[in-house]
């Protein structure tokens, strides 16, 4: 019999998560120029739902088309990955602030729960990484939607959350650095819970700029490219 693919999950979005994943890991590089043949052999994914998913990354900004040049994964120059930072941290700032207003008990509850499972993650990665999927089980995500501020959640998890993503990953695989940014998650809902909103805006904003002041060193150290 033919498999049955569910309808709310689609090989389009299977082929969508691959390659996303992908791009946030790092397995697709930064400014690297892909093919429909290369991805099709390198992921075993079909060019249907290939394409499809090629469009919904374009859409978000993973991926540029050039004319003559083909598609790339997205690149950002230092600078502006330090400017993606600054203005991270001033927006994340406002929305822990204000997500210690306005989450719930339950939300907060909840939240306290998704950073003892990302705990367990970092503890089965030895320490090397910490990979948050997208959405609900994202930490960052999580405090946006809980700021209950619309226009400020769609700056945040538009076009700038996604390419944030690439290189919030890569930071964390520096040594020592997932169990540090995990300490500083639980500070800021510890802030949180405590209503707080003075003080998780002023932690949220130091996690920001010492992840900002970590890539950095590390591009200055010539341990991290971009």
């Amino acid at each position: 019999m033919p498999e049955v693919i569910s309808q709310s999950y689609t090989r389009a979005d299977e082929a969508f998560d691959c390659l996303q994943t992908a791009i946030v890991k790092g397995d697709l590089s930064p400014g690297e120029k892909i093919g429909e043949v290369e991805l099709c052999a390198r992921f075993n994914l079909t060019r249907g739902p290939l394409r499809e998913a090629l469009g919904r990354l374009e859409s978000r900004g993973l991926l540029v088309r050039r004319p003559h040049a083909g598609v790339k994964v997205v690149s950002v120059s230092t600078e502006e990955l330090m400017e993606l930072y600054r203005i991270r941290e001033v927006m994340e700032g406002l929305a822990a602030r204000q997500a210690a207003e306005r989450m719930t008990d339950a939300e907060i509850a909840d939240l306290y729960a998704t950073l003892d499972s990302h705990e367990t993650m970092i503890e089965q990665a030895q320490g090397q990484a910490y990979y948050q999927a997208e959405g609900d089980y994202d930490f960052h995500h999580r405090i946006a939607t809980g700021s209950r501020n619309t226009k400020l959640a769609q700056m945040l998890l538009g076009d700038l959350y996604y390419m944030v993503r690439m290189y919030r990953y890569r930071l964390s695989t520096a040594s020592g650095r997932p169990h540090m940014a995990l300490g500083e998650h639980r500070r800021i809902v510890e802030a949180i819970a405590q209503r707080d909103g003075e003080l998780a805006e002023f932690l949220m904003k130091r996690h920001i700029n010492a992840a900002r002041r970590n890539i950095e060193q590390k591009i200055q150290n010539g341990a991290l490219t971009i």
